[in-house]
């Protein structure tokens, strides 16, 4: 498994970073080509059903019910999906400052989902955690 599994590496070399574009979070009932032409960032198929996650402006645009808009934080580093605690470094972080994390993990990199308004609140936390 290639990436990173020292969590103190993790954490100091993590380089967060904020995206501009606001995500939705959509549970949907759809057929896969449905699906794909909703360009979404992510899909998770749950046991209830579909999950999706999409740029807001896409979900607004197609009619795309959901409840919040967030912001993407993508942790720039070369995380091992082997590595353990990074996640609950993370969390822990953003729980001491009051804002929810919503995790996905990619092959390459960690990307952490809060509510837009918490985004540069969120940024701060974990810029001064890579400090620590």
């Amino acid at each position: 498994m290639s990436g990173e599994t020292d969590l103190r590496a993790l954490l100091k070399n993590m380089a967060p970073e904020l995206s501009a574009e606001e995500y939705a979070f959509a549970a949907i009932r759809a057929e896969p080509r449905e699906i794909a032409r909703l360009e979404p960032w992510a899909i998770i198929r749950e046991d209830e059903g579909t999950t999706i996650i999409l740029e807001t402006a896409n979900a607004k645009a197609n009619n795309v019910p959901f409840e919040s808009s967030y912001k993407r934080i993508t942790l720039r580093v070369h995380s091992s999906l082997d590595a353990v605690g990074l996640t609950a470094a993370v969390a822990t972080s953003l729980k001491d400052i009051g804002v929810s994390a919503n995790v996905v993990a990619g092959f390459y990199h960690d990307h952490v989902f809060v509510k837009s308004e918490d985004g540069e609140r969120a940024i701060a936390a974990l810029k001064e955690l890579a400090r620590r």
